[in-house]
């Protein structure tokens, strides 16, 4: 048989579509905040996540992965010597001017250099040469989604980093982070050019050949890749005993450091936990609402019950019953809603709004307990609720 808590639900479909619309914008506005904000904690370290080093080394003054200080190139080739050390890969990240011509205004953008052989940030092109190619001069790789942000149509385009020629020979998908100016990925000896020996005087001549890279050059981190079966408590300490003065961090601690400044530090945990805050509000009074209602209309039917001898316990039970219902019901539809527009945020934008597992079964627990909480605005009206006086009404 089809409980009672149904089928006051069902009874007046039109009152009961609202209440599940509203339940559902309810948590699709909680899923996507607190999507939001873990999506943003792993845009902020992109890098860090789709690369193979097990440690980063970087300066003692780091406070995110976005804010550091230099280091010298010097620290790749003794890290290479580290017993337990299978590869030591240099990353040169700064800020830098893009113009697309003449006419047009600069923008920023992310210079990234990398080794191009190298493997411990393996990045996939989706269209052009690949990141080997980055050894010709002056090549860059950018990420798809950037293309309009940089003023550019096609490959082989030329634009300018700090007034060197760039010329575009691949693009990227995903290497796109929601926390920076726009990623453009060249060898370390171009980013070296672009980054350490800025163009002020146009007029000069473009050099032909790049300068090379000495142990006192300038980069930002040294990803660091231990050999297959090494303890990696181990090699850590071997790593922090040969630079004392220097951070190393494992990729998960880097990646926590640069999540707790973005969240404790600005005011971005406090803007999504708004969002997600007035999502909860926004369920909570729906459902008070449209379950109070339902009480309010069946008062008779509630104290026929009591009179025949149903207890508290009971009636209490259909009213949380159909929180319950509402709870499931408007909590799968919105899931399924942030799902397809985290898919079109991916690609359109490549920003993430993260679902793992625990997520999601904190946020149906978040729903139970918001349709739940708001049904005892309805319970407290049953309690006051004395049979005589509905018989006498």
């Amino acid at each position: 048989m089809v409980s009672l808590a149904r089928k006051n639900l069902l009874e007046d479909f039109s009152r009961f579509l609202v209440a599940q619309l509203g339940i559902t914008f309810a948590v699709s506005l909680v899923t996507v905040q607190t999507g939001l904000l873990e999506g943003f904690g792993r845009s902020a370290t992109l890098l860090v996540n789709k690369s193979q080093a097990d440690f980063w080394i970087a300066s003692s003054e780091l406070r995110y992965f976005g804010l550091t200080l230099p280091i010298e190139y010097q620290v790749v080739l003794d890290a290479q010597a580290v017993a337990g050390v299978a590869a030591a890969e240099p990353l040169l990240i700064q800020s830098a001017m893009w113009r697309r011509s003449e006419t047009e205004a600069i923008d920023p953008v992310q210079v990234v250099g990398i080794e191009p052989t190298g493997t411990l940030l393996p990045l996939t092109t989706v269209a052009g040469a690949t990141l080997t190619e980055l050894e010709e001069p002056y090549s860059v790789i950018v990420d798809r989604i950037d293309l309009n942000a940089l003023s550019l149509t096609a490959l082989g385009e030329q634009g300018r980093v700090n007034n060197y020629p760039a010329t575009v020979i691949g693009w990227t998908r995903g290497v796109k982070s929601i926390v920076s100016s726009p990623y453009v990925l060249t060898s370390l000896e171009t980013a070296n050019l672009y980054l350490n020996f800025p163009r002020f005087d146009t007029s000069e001549p473009v050099p032909e050949f790049l300068p090379l890279v000495s142990p006192s050059t300038r980069i930002t981190y040294v990803m660091v890749k231990a050999k297959s079966g090494e303890d990696l408590a181990k090699v850590q300490e071997r790593l922090r005993a040969a630079f004392p003065n220097y951070q190393v961090l494992s990729r998960a601690a880097l990646t926590e450091m640069t999540r707790r400044y973005w969240l404790a530090s600005t005011s971005v945990g406090f803007i999504l936990g708004l969002g997600a805050g007035v999502g909860v509000v926004v369920g909570v009074v729906i459902v008070s609402q449209i379950l109070y209602s339902s009480v309010s209309d069946r008062l008779q039917e509630y104290g026929t019950l009591k009179a025949m001898g149903a207890s508290d316990g009971y009636l209490y039970r259909i009213i949380i019953e159909q929180a319950l219902w509402m709870a499931v019901l408007g909590y799968l539809p919105g899931l399924g809603l942030c799902w397809g527009l985290g898919m079109w945020t991916m690609q359109a934008r490549a920003i993430q709004i993260i679902m793992t597992p625990q997520l999601a079964l904190a946020v149906f627990s978040a729903t139970v307990a918001m349709c739940v909480s708001a049904s005892l605005l309805a319970i407290q009206k049953v309690m006051r609720l004395d049979p005589a006086q509905v018989f006498r009404a």
